[in-house]
């Protein structure tokens, strides 16, 4: 075996170089520890899941004034022209409780929501910039935006814009980052962590520590785990995020004892780009997603609907719907607009790296879909069509109830009429965000064993924790999550190291 270098200069290591990864490493170094932050990715690909995503974050908030306190370059006419509403705390819990069938770990909840809007300010206060989710969250009707779904600000920047600040806001503290540094085990003399063994290009390191953050990831870029976690058919879905989240961190836990938690079998997916490569492009960052289906039809190879399209806001089904076409016969769909709401569309629409076909025809347009049916398909559009309720106005600001009456796959609201050609065609398929199976926690971030007590100097937090989420969850909770158990995780971490 290649000898180890030993290194004691920390007090606390971080495992993970994503959004939870930062906010524990803050966290930590605000209390007075000596940080190190481990990175498995070469700098450019750096950041995790979290900088492929979009960077909108859910959190408690009550009114204009609170909008303007995380976002003070918003002008007068930004808060004339817009209504931001309010998001309370009352609304947090329902939308969690309500799309995770109840399941979620209410101690774990708890914390979350009441700490949303405290961690948000803590963010802003070390270097984090927001602004409003114009575009994506609220459309302009009657020359006023409207935002819906709980969900208003995200990070500037987007997801690459928040792992930027991060690192720039560790930099900035005296934290250092090694990059290309992958953990392989934790460090222990059968009771308390004692640091962490790294592989670097060129050597191992032993770096001692007294406490050690867990913050990598879940195992959605492992497709071995996919498949006997998940189940069959989840090796062939695509990956939206990094390809180093393949569960390292979780079996490292789970090496030293570690109990786990939460919906093992369950996952974020979404419909992405059918033709989109493996995993994640920086390139393209969120964009091979699809997410305005509210606003058309969703069909399968037998030219068939198979869900409620507008169930919900988008934010509460699009993290369930991934799964749902990975079931379909070939395991994709395709989305289909007319000309009414294609304006509606979002940006992710428009990029050149999309499979989509165009006609001025039903009938030319089912033709052009790839393994579908074309005859079933046209039957199907002219069968909707006459179900739709003409008698309800459209509004994709709110839950309209312009919804189809008699189908057996129902469109419960945003229901259109596809008759107004040209007619655009969007393929999709499954692509899987991050896992809801995790490590156990207490609400102090401390990771505990299958006795069910704290590891001394082991926390956790953002994807690596279980017990959160399960089958589905509310667009931008992910990211909250992260910041607000990061920050509680590494003030725990720092607060045993050197506190003791």
């Amino acid at each position: 075996m290649a000898d180890i270098r030993q290194i004691e200069s920390y007090d606390v290591v971080v495992v993970g170089g994503g959004n939870a990864a930062f906010s524990a490493a803050a966290a930590a170094r605000q209390k007075g520890a000596r940080v190190l932050v481990l990175e498995c990715a070469p700098e450019e690909e750096a950041g995790g899941n979290s900088r492929f995503t979009a960077g909108a974050i859910r959190f408690v908030y009550n009114g204009a004034d609170d909008i303007s306190a995380l976002v003070p370059d918003l002008t007068q006419d930004d808060l004339d022209n817009t209504d931001f509403g309010t998001y309370t705390e009352d609304q947090f819990f329902d939308d969690i409780f309500r799309v995770t069938q109840y399941r979620a770990d209410p101690d774990l909840v708890e914390v979350l929501v009441k700490n949303s809007n405290d961690t948000m300010h803590w963010m802003k206060d070390a270097g984090v910039r927001f602004v409003p989710i114009y575009g994506r969250q609220a459309f302009k009707i009657d020359g006023k935006f409207k935002f819906w779904g709980g969900l208003t600000l995200e990070a500037w920047g987007g997801g690459p814009g928040l792992v930027e600040a991060w690192t720039n806001i560790a930099k900035g503290l005296g934290i250092d980052i090694w990059y290309q540094a992958r953990a392989k085990e934790l460090l222990t003399d059968g009771f308390k962590i004692e640091g962490v063994r790294v592989k670097r290009p060129d050597e191992i390191v032993d770096i001692k520590s007294r406490a050690v953050v867990l913050a990598a990831g879940g195992f959605q870029a492992n497709p071995e785990w996919r498949t006997r976690y998940l189940g069959p058919g989840w090796d062939i879905a695509k990956v939206r995020g990094s390809r180093y989240n393949t569960g390292d961190g979780l079996q490292m836990a789970m090496d030293v004892g570690a109990s786990t938690a939460g919906n093992w079998s369950g996952c974020h997916a979404v419909g992405w780009e059918m033709n989109a490569p493996e995993f994640g492009d920086l390139a393209v960052g969120d964009n091979f997603q699809k997410h305005s289906y509210p606003f058309g039809i969703m069909v399968n190879a037998n030219g068939e609907r198979f869900l409620d399209e507008g169930a919900d806001f988008r934010n509460y089904t699009y993290a369930k719907y991934g799964r749902v076409i990975l079931e379909q016969p070939g395991s994709f769909a395709w989305q289909i607009f007319d000309q009414k709401v294609l304006h509606l569309l979002r940006d992710e629409y428009r990029i050149r790296q999309v499979t989509k076909v165009t006609s001025d025809t039903i009938e030319g347009l089912a033709e052009q879909l790839d393994g579908v049916n074309a005859a079933k398909l046209t039957q199907e559009i002219e069968a909707y069509n006459k179900a739709v309720r003409q008698d309800v106005a459209f509004n994709p600001n709110v839950k309209d109830g312009r919804c189809t009456d008699g189908l057996s796959v129902p469109k419960s609201n945003w229901a259109n009429t596809i008759d107004e050609g040209p007619f655009e065609a969007y393929a999709v398929t499954c692509g899987v965000t991050f896992t809801f199976g995790g490590v156990r926690i207490d609400t102090e971030g401390r990771v505990l064993s299958t006795d069910y007590q704290p590891i001394p100097g082991l926390t956790a937090a953002g994807e690596m924790v279980g017990g959160v989420f399960y089958h589905n969850y509310p667009g931008g909770s992910g990211l909250i999550n992260g910041a607000v158990f990061g920050k509680i995780a590494g003030a725990s971490a720092a607060e045993y190291a050197v506190g003791n």
